[in-house]
């Protein structure tokens, strides 16, 4: 499957190969600035959450800001609103990604995620048949 690569390629594969055009199947966040995630409204993230793409985020490529407590605690409360909107986070692990379409098949036959399994938020919706 083909994604949008942002910022940095993944020290690890997560199962994508990476473009920068469309069609894509899911976007990968390899990397972001302080500034980037700070003030995050990368159009082409925004569409694909929108369009309910899988989109990740690469834990390691984000920036820290340890020797200051307040920039510190609006990182964080940025990761926090990045994931409300859907946003997977992932540090490169071998957990499987279940996106919408794998859920809808999953379903259909019965079948349920593995342990450790990342869904995204229609995913989960889909198995847990709200959907």
């Amino acid at each position: 499957m083909k994604a949008l690569l942002v910022g940095k390629e993944p020290g690890y594969s997560l199962g994508y190969t990476y473009g920068q055009e469309p069609p894509y199947d899911a976007v990968v966040i390899g990397s972001l600035t302080l500034g980037q995630l700070l003030n995050f409204s990368e159009e082409r993230v925004l569409s694909a959450l929108a369009e309910g793409k899988p989109v990740l985020l690469y834990t390691p490529g984000l920036p820290e800001a340890k020797g200051n407590r307040g920039l510190s605690a609006a990182l964080a409360s940025k990761r926090r609103e990045l994931k409300n909107w859907g946003v997977v986070f992932t540090d490169g692990a071998q957990r499987k990604l279940i996106t919408a379409q794998q859920a809808t098949q999953m379903r259909l036959t019965g079948e349920r995620p593995g342990p450790g399994a990342v869904l995204t938020p229609l995913a989960k919706e889909i198995l847990e048949e709200r959907i």
